[in-house]
């Protein structure tokens, strides 16, 4: 039987919604389909977006357009200590007059409204969007995939193609036998309550002006958990949560809503809520594993994007996953149409995603960071080190009358019984491997 559509898309997240917006624009017959009531209904998303030219490409006026919330023009770093914090602030003045004017760190979203704006353009570009419908698996003939199987009266809807942007656990490449699903080790659980201030309280109480934003994140905050805090400015509410690492918090035994209970009581992280009323609690998986947790990424009939195909990495300081998301759903939806064009949506011709992927600034960042996924495992980076820090810069700027101590004398005493020195020698050359070589 002849089907209604030339791909289907399943996920209207970043990803989904390049995708389809990418095949439409090159008049392709699309159908994009969405668990959520709308899309970005069930998103959890507490962080930024950080800068791509995909949506420009697709939408000239993309960032004057978009709702996003505030533009991100500093960003802090603290070291959790014992009873005391350390800050690192980053602070650009590019982009104050023109929202995407280059450089600049991000945009913070809420998700909800940007991903409902989002597919409401890919709509109008003849996208047929369908909220509310559960993709239950694929259908699969003469080993190609042709079509999903949705959970409604009609039970099968049938194209040539179909990309999964199902998310981070995505069945539908496991139903596909392109990987066999997240470890443990390679997943983190976000965190994340929503807090109303009114856009003058967040302005005063982060010294920001306009739609300026600030983003703050914590480390040696997760009572040893793999891990760490932030505090994301929207434009009347703040993003309070935390990132975990799914094994160590299984590990430790300490309930996520717990930690972040303290986390918001901390010092560093109360005085930007007093006042603040709770809005909103969810938490969410997130793909953790680095370029190593990558999966195989096609298959005949089918192409993988955004968090399904694990595109997602940190490197200690910042996590990209939504610029990644929109690359990777752009170049499915270029491929998708040639392959499509052309009457061969083999396995053979749909490599090229890959390939194309592989040459794209998604995988060469992941690749660069690759080494920093392991790095990043040591648990005494959540805990020891921040201590260390902290007793470190207590001896540089507390005093008692006693003659001071150079920083080489406070380093090695705050290191006694703390690591020992192989272990720090190793650590150093590791994070060297990591990050700088």
């Amino acid at each position: 039987m002849m089907s209604e559509y030339d791909a289907i898309v399943v996920g209207a997240g970043p990803a989904g919604a390049t995708a389809a917006l990418t095949m439409a624009q090159k008049g392709m017959r699309v159908l994009l389909l969405e668990r959520g009531e709308s899309a970005g209904a069930k998103n959890m998303f507490g962080g930024m977006l950080a800068y791509t030219p995909v949506p420009e490409k697709l939408l000239p006026g993309f960032w004057e357009r978009a709702p996003w919330e505030r533009q991100v023009v500093e960003r802090v770093l603290t070291v959790v200590g014992e009873g005391s914090s350390t800050s690192v602030a980053y602070h650009s003045d590019h982009g104050r007059e023109r929202p995407g004017e280059r450089p600049y760190a991000g945009f913070t979203l809420f998700r909800p409204r940007f991903d409902r704006w989002y597919a409401e353009r890919a709509r109008e570009a003849g996208v047929t969007l369908l909220c509310g419908c559960m993709v239950e698996g694929l259908v699969v003939q003469d080993g190609q995939v042709g079509g999903v199987r949705v959970a409604r009266s009609e039970g099968v809807v049938e194209a040539p193609l179909v990309i999964a942007c199902d998310g981070a656990l995505s069945f539908l490449a496991q139903e596909a036998g392109l990987y066999e699903g997240p470890k443990p080790e390679q997943v983190a659980l976000g965190v994340r309550a929503l807090y109303r201030l009114g856009e003058q309280e967040v302005n005063e109480r982060f010294g920001l002006s306009g739609r300026e934003g600030a983003t703050h994140e914590f480390l040696g905050c997760t009572d040893g958990i793999r891990g760490g805090g932030f505090v994301y400015t929207q434009t009347e509410t703040l993003a309070v949560g935390m990132v975990l690492h799914l094994d160590s918090l299984k590990e430790k035994g300490i309930a996520p809503y717990d930690l972040l209970e303290r986390f918001v009581a901390s010092a560093g992280v109360a005085p930007f809520l007093k006042g603040g009323r709770l809005v909103e609690y969810s938490a969410h998986l997130l793909p953790e594993g680095g370029i190593d947790m990558v999966p195989r990424l096609s298959t005949g009939g089918l192409l993988v994007a955004g968090d399904a195909a694990a595109l997602c990495y940190t490197n200690g300081l910042t996590q990209e996953g939504m610029n990644l998301a929109m690359t990777s759903g752009y170049i499915a939806g270029a491929v998708a149409a040639e392959a499509v064009a052309g009457g061969d949506v083999s396995a053979g011709m749909l490599a090229l995603y890959e390939e194309m992927l592989r040459e794209s600034s998604v995988i060469k960042d992941m690749t660069t960071f690759g080494r920093a996924v392991d790095f990043l495992h040591r648990d005494r980076l959540y805990s020891v080190y921040p201590r260390v820090v902290g007793r470190v810069m207590d001896g540089i700027y507390g005093t008692d009358g006693t003659p001071k101590l150079n920083v080489g004398t406070l380093g090695r005493d705050a290191l006694k019984g703390a690591v020992p020195l192989r272990q720090l020698i190793g650590d150093a050359l590791e994070a060297g491997k990591a990050f700088l070589w």
